[in-house]
C-alpha cells in the first residue's frame, strides 16, 4: 500500500470514537456478514448503491477496498451501482487525487469513463457508473449497502442480495461550485473510509 494512503487509513482508525453508536450497530451487521463468509472461505461481495453511482457509492467501493487491504482481509470483491448510470463525478475524482490516490482512465474524455483507482502496487479497484444490476456486478451472494437516502427509498428490493442495509451519507454535491467543494468531498470520503475501516476492524 502507498505509504501516504496507509497513514491516511491509520489516522482514520484513531477517529473511531467519532462514529455514532447507532452507526456502529449498522456497521457491525456488515462486519458479521463479512466475517461469516470469510470464515467459510467464500468470496465477500459488497455492492455500494446510490442513485446516480457518481459520488458516495464509488467512495464506498474504494473505502471498502482500502479497508480490506489495510486489515489484510482477502477474497473481498467491491462493486458499486445506482438506479441510473451517469459518470464518476470529476469533483469526487479530484478529492481522491488530493488524498493521494492514483485515479486514471484510458479514455477520460468518454461520456462514462472507466477509472482505475490505485492505492498500492497491487491494490486497486475499477470504477465506472452503472445501474446496480449491471452485468459487471454480482447477481447473487452479495451485500447491498445503500449510501444515499434516495436509493434507500427508491430501491426497496435488490435481487440476489443476502444483506441489504442503509448507511446513508450526506451528498457532497451540496458544495459543488463553492470554496468548500474539495474539502467537503475529501471529508465525505474520509467519513466513509473511517466507517469501513471500523467495520473491517471488527472481523476476527
Amino acid at each position: 500500500m502507498i505509504q501516504s494512503i496507509r497513514q491516511l487509513a491509520a489516522a482514520q482508525t484513531l477517529r473511531f470514537d467519532e462514529i455514532p453508536e447507532a452507526r456502529k450497530v449498522l456497521l457491525a451487521r456488515i462486519a458479521a456478514y463479512i466475517e461469516d463468509r470469510y470464515a467459510r472461505a467464500e468470496d465477500i461481495r459488497l455492492v455500494f448503491i446510490c442513485t446516480h453511482n457518481s459520488r458516495r457509492s464509488h467512495f464506498g467501493q474504494i473505502a471498502a477496498a482500502l479497508a480490506a487491504e489495510y486489515y489484510a482481509i482477502d477474497r473481498v470483491r467491491v462493486f458499486s451501482g445506482g438506479t441510473e448510470a451517469t459518470a464518476f463525478h470529476p469533483n469526487a475524482i479530484q478529492a481522491l487525487r488530493h488524498l493521494g490516490f492514483s485515479v486514471e482512465s484510458a479514455d477520460a474524455t468518454a461520456k462514462n469513463p472507466v477509472w482505475t483507482v490505485r492505492f498500492g502496487e497491487h491494490a486497486q479497484t475499477t470504477c465506472f457508473s452503472k445501474v446496480f444490476n449491471d452485468p459487471a456486478n454480482p447477481d447473487k451472494h452479495f451485500a447491498a449497502i445503500m449510501t444515499c437516502s434516495d436509493a434507500e427509498q427508491n430501491c426497496p428490493f435488490v435481487p440476489g442480495t443476502e444483506l441489504r442495509i442503509g448507511t446513508t451519507y450526506e451528498d457532497p454535491k451540496v458544495s459543488d461550485g463553492t470554496p468548500e467543494q474539495d474539502a467537503t468531498y475529501q471529508e465525505r470520503f474520509l467519513q466513509i473510509a473511517r466507517e469501513m475501516l471500523y467495520c473491517f476492524s471488527l472481523i476476527q
